[in-house]
């Protein structure tokens, strides 16, 4: 069985949190944790949530052996982007200032159901 978590429309740019899901992607779910938490970026903060809250649904499904949990998709996906105001450039034009927005979403799965799949 697969516990999942996800946030949706994080007030990020999924460029900046993309390198952190590559990191967590294959690892055992408390290590992605400790792993995340030496970090200062802004982004795996977000991303250290999102799989914590994956490893409380687990518990809250009555997993007992949390260390055996694997990351097996780590996932961020652009969202939509939100136009805040415009920004004067040169000749009287106008550029748009965008924020971008994105979706987290963190999937783990206990290593001997991963085994019994293969």
């Amino acid at each position: 069985m697969s516990y999942k978590a996800i946030h949706k429309f994080a007030h990020i740019s999924a460029q900046k949190v993309r390198p952190f899901a590559d990191i967590i992607r294959g690892q055992y779910a408390l290590e992605a944790v400790d792993a995340l938490k030496f970090f200062p970026n802004r982004g795996a903060r977000m991303l250290e949530k999102v799989l914590k809250s994956a490893i409380a649904n687990a518990e809250d499904r009555h997993v007992t052996d949390l260390d055996t949990l694997v990351v097996v998709d780590a996932r961020v996906d652009g969202g939509p982007r939100m136009i805040k105001r415009m920004r004067p450039k040169s000749r009287g034009m106008a550029s748009v200032i965008v924020k971008e927005i994105s979706h987290l979403s963190v999937t783990l799965e206990s290593e001997s159901e991963i085994e019994a799949n293969n």
